[in-house]
């Protein structure tokens, strides 16, 4: 289980509940506290783990977020990319 929940990044995205681990990071449940409804929206945060921070792995992922973003756009089974950030502690 995860440290990082109820923790809060970029001020907007809240984590609420851990889903998995793979190889290089995990998966997050989180609440969009920027929209203001309630309850709040929910989405999906991939965080990669620090020791994952290579520039291949990187790249990989920048690519994968790109891919995702451009094919969410244009087909509803396909999640949506809604921010691709850096976080304090160096992971994504």
């Amino acid at each position: 289980m995860s440290t990082m929940i109820g923790q809060i990044l970029r001020q907007r995205y809240k984590i609420i509940k851990w889903l998995g681990a793979g190889g290089f990071g995990e998966t997050y449940l989180t609440e969009d506290l920027d929209i203001p409804v309630t309850p709040k929206p929910k989405c999906v945060l991939k965080r990669l783990q620090p020791q994952a921070m290579l520039p291949d792995v990187l790249r990989l992922f920048e690519t994968e977020a790109i891919t995702l973003y451009n094919l969410g756009q244009n087909h509803d089974q396909i999640p949506k990319l809604f921010a691709y950030f850096l976080v304090s502690d160096g992971a994504l």
